[in-house]
């Protein structure tokens, strides 16, 4: 008997020192990646840790797959414990839990349902896989093949593991209550001792085998989904992508954005290992799903590849010029695809494992702009405009001002009290309820210059004390950040920090998600700490407090469109719906996709400023759903989606019968 746990030592402590060899090769590529803390804000973490890794709350948004994962997923939670007696066994042959006395029969019944829920689970993935593969599994063959192979020595571990039960039963040297196993037994007249060995010494093989394999193989999330859910820096509750700026005044830096792998964090390299290639995120792209190059599985699979081809030559100081020669953009990800993504944030929405893929986007977007002023010829214009007019319109910074004095007539000509006031007039914002910051295009677009207007209009009705920095107010830099261009951005940033600090404004009002979530979340790594507010969050609170009160009635039937920076960015789905609500005689149906799952209007990351040159438009798309609702009105409360969809009514030929209207618009009709 000392010869087994000989031969068990040799094969154990060997496998756990290639394991450990293959885990610290791994963790040696992701050292080229740039440093990055993620140990900050420990509570959140933890909670997103027990929230998506191990309650696994984002797989059940994909009900079926997300029930068939769990099933696996806690069934090898508990055969934990399987692995661990039979490690101890094959060391001491006698040893057993036995000795936790009821707490065994309660863990080997759990082994026993869980083992044979496995099993059932794993024969159903085979199907999927194979047989009623849903599009976003239907990958390469070589992913395929990994993905039954993974399966099948899932199911080994079961079959053997039931096989040491069954026999230790028939044995008679079985302890703790087991169902399952006792129920095969009785097919059987008599046990093995052979048999038990050969079912255990397979169990450990496949068990040890399995472990060594996974960091070879996309599996390898298995061991990095925990620890990439703790690192992530997405929030739940919901805060979207918030980029890093670049430090243009640090002379060391000599690559703006990123290149190739070691452009990026270590974390976005981490994210490429953790990637299940579950296709999540492809099955709501809206640029993926109406034909374009992009598919967000893709760029993070891309980055593994690379760093899988890269790693071991710099790790090793190799000189293959072949590896050396290649980059990450060009010769792994093509410009196109960039170019196609909308930052909707839907493929980090839905990923289970919580991958970032719109960072690295607008990095390898900025290597584009920044470095080889590789980009869509549209952009020159975009790019012109924010220089000389300081938005991305062909307007000059001077008819920034022309919607104040058009509200200014308006409420003149039919003798009503008007809140506003100019801060340059007044000098500070410190006796002001709040400011409202217009927008590029709540200023100089003319269909949303309504919208601006009607705003201003109900916080007249409401007796609001508002203020607007009209001419000293500039493009936030959304559009530039979004498109790489972090230079022009941050110019902006700063110009319009100085601006806020220089009039004390601490509250602001926004019609405009974009501006929103960029005053918000993005300005406070610039010194500027600002309580910002969407108009339909602010709308909504006027109605609560019975400031403004809706009483024409609209017998209507609308739809609202949410807005991907104002949903998923900023986790606004309710307000606008209860401002519109608030209506009396109105009946709001929702589309398909809507709310968390609402689906992009095809204008955000800059993309209202470029072309469709692939495939369907992505307004068109998401125009069709909301006709198919049959309402008269999509509600919007974004101006890049009222473009959008206004223009995606238009090309349908439906202008007459449906209209576009702001959330603005819908509540001000209503008071008059």
């Amino acid at each position: 008997m000392m010869l087994r746990p000989l031969i068990f030592g040799i094969i154990f402590f060997g496998s756990i020192g290639f394991f450990i060899y293959s885990v610290s090769k791994f963790l040696s590529y992701l050292k080229l990646g740039k440093p990055e803390n993620r140990t900050d804000n420990i509570s959140q973490r933890i909670s997103n840790t027990i929230n998506i890794a191990f309650l696994q709350t984002k797989l059940l948004r994909s009900k079926f797959a997300g029930i068939l994962h769990i099933c696996i997923y806690w069934g090898f939670l508990v055969l934990l414990f399987v692995v661990v007696e039979s490690i101890i066994e094959g060391f001491f042959p006698e040893f057993s839990f036995a000795f936790l006395g009821p707490l065994y029969s309660v863990m080997t019944f759990l082994q026993d349902f869980f083992g044979a829920l496995v099993l059932v689970t794993v024969i159903f993935s085979l199907f999927r896989r194979y047989i009623g593969t849903p599009k976003r599994l239907q990958v390469e063959s070589s992913s395929r093949l990994d993905a039954a192979f993974i399966l099948f020595m899932i199911a080994l571990v079961m079959i053997t593991m039931f096989g040491m039960s069954v026999e230790k039963i028939l044995l008679g040297s079985s302890e703790g209550y087991r169902p399952v196993s006792a129920y095969i037994a009785g097919f059987f007249s008599e046990g093995s001792q052979t048999a038990y060995e050969f079912f255990f010494w397979a169990h450990i093989i496949v068990v040890l085998g399995f472990l060594n394999y996974l960091p070879y193989s996309k599996h390898f999330h298995v061991l990095s989904s925990v620890p990439n859910t703790f690192l992530s820096n997405y929030k739940i509750p919901y805060q979207g992508i918030v980029l890093k700026p670049i430090n243009f005044e640090d002379e060391s830096i000599t690559q703006y954005g990123a290149k190739d792998i070691e452009d990026l964090t270590w974390k976005n390299l981490l994210d490429g290992y953790t990637c299940t290639e579950c296709g999540r995120c492809t099955s709501v792209c809206p640029a993926n799903l109406t034909g374009k190059l992009l598919n967000p599985k893709l760029i993070v699979t891309k980055i593994r590849k690379r760093t899988e081809e890269k790693g071991p030559v710099e790790v090793n100081k190799t000189d293959d010029q072949t590896v050396l020669n290649k980059n990450l953009v060009h010769d792994f990800i093509t410009p196109e695809e960039l170019w196609a993504c909308t930052t909707c944030m839907a493929c980090v929405q839905e990923c289970p494992v919580m991958i970032d893929h719109i960072t690295p986007i607008i990095d390898m977007r900025r290597d584009l702009v920044m470095m080889e002023s590789d980009f869509p010829p549209e952009m020159n214009t975009v790019f012109r405009n924010l220089e000389n007019n300081e938005s991305p319109w062909a307007f000059g910074a001077e008819q920034r001002n022309d919607w104040i004095d058009e509200l200014s007539d308006e409420l003149a000509k039919e003798g009503k009290e008007n809140h506003l006031k100019k801060l340059s007039n007044i000098g500070s914002a410190d006796e002001l309820d709040i400011v409202f910051w217009s927008g590029c295009a709540g200023a100089f677009d003319k269909r949303y210059r309504n919208v601006t207007k009607s705003f201003a209009q109900l916080l007249n009705k409401a007796g609001v004390k508002y203020g607007v920095l009209g001419s000293e107010e500039k493009c936030t830099g959304d559009p530039a950040r979004r498109l790489g261009n972090e230079f022009l951005a941050q110019t902006f940033i700063q110009q319009n920090a100085e601006t806020l600090k220089k009039f004390n404004v601490k509250k602001v009002v926004t019609a405009c998600p974009h501006c929103m979530h960029t005053l918000k979340n993005e300005y406070g790594k610039f010194g500027v700490d600002l309580e910002v507010t969407h108009h339909s969050e602010f709308i909504d609170d006027l109605i609560r407090e019975k400031k403004i009160t809706p009483s024409v009635e609209n017998k209507e039937t609308v739809t609202y469109h949410d807005s991907c920076y104002l949903g998923r960015y900023n986790d606004i789905y309710e307000q606008p719906r209860e401002s519109v609500k608030s209506i009396p005689g109105i009946n709001i149906v929702e589309m398909v996709r809507s709310k968390d799952r609402g689906f992009c209007c095809g204008a955000g990351g800059g993309r209202m400023f470029l072309e469709e040159t692939e495939g369907k438009r992505v307004n068109i798309e998401r125009t069709e759903e909301a006709l198919e609702t049959g309402a008269k009105t999509i509600v919007s409360a974004c101006p890049f989606c009222m473009t959008m969809l206004s223009d995606g009514v238009k090309a349908k030929e439906k202008s007459d019968e449906v209209k576009v209207k702001d959330v603005a618009e819908m509540v001000l009709e209503s008071l008059q």
